[in-house]
């Protein structure tokens, strides 16, 4: 998971996740210091040509107070996640979606989207 992190060569960093249990498309693209589940890895999917920016969080699972939540993260096609984005269990980001940095996705999102938590923006 650390290599996978921190490896320049995109070639290699994704032989790597997919090695971990990850459904990885065609055409991924990966950032620098990206953070996957290292519990669940086999709960997250990316569509073919996506974009997960750099230094963002896939989580399958979420320790909280009175409870462990787990569940799998679906990463639709043609996605764009802005850098420093957290995506929490159970999500699905639809295909074609656009992601702003530094988002909190708590739920299933569609579209333009963004903020903490995130929700549908207007594009300007």
């Amino acid at each position: 998971m650390v290599l996978a992190r921190f490896s320049p060569s995109l070639p290699l960093k994704l032989w790597l996740y997919r090695r971990m249990g990850i459904r990885i498309g065609n055409n991924v693209s990966i950032a620098l210091e990206v953070t996957m589940d290292v519990f669940f890895p086999q709960f997250i999917e990316i569509g073919d040509n996506t974009i997960i920016g750099y230094n963002s969080t896939i989580l399958c699972h979420e320790f909280l107070i009175k409870e462990y939540v787990t569940g799998p993260v679906v990463i639709g096609r043609d996605v764009m996640v802005g850098a420093n984005t957290t995506i929490l269990p159970g999500v699905q980001i639809a295909d074609g979606s656009v992601v702003s940095a530094h988002s909190l996705v708590n739920k299933n999102i569609e579209g333009f989207s963004g903020g903490v938590p995130a929700r549908p923006l207007e594009r300007t």
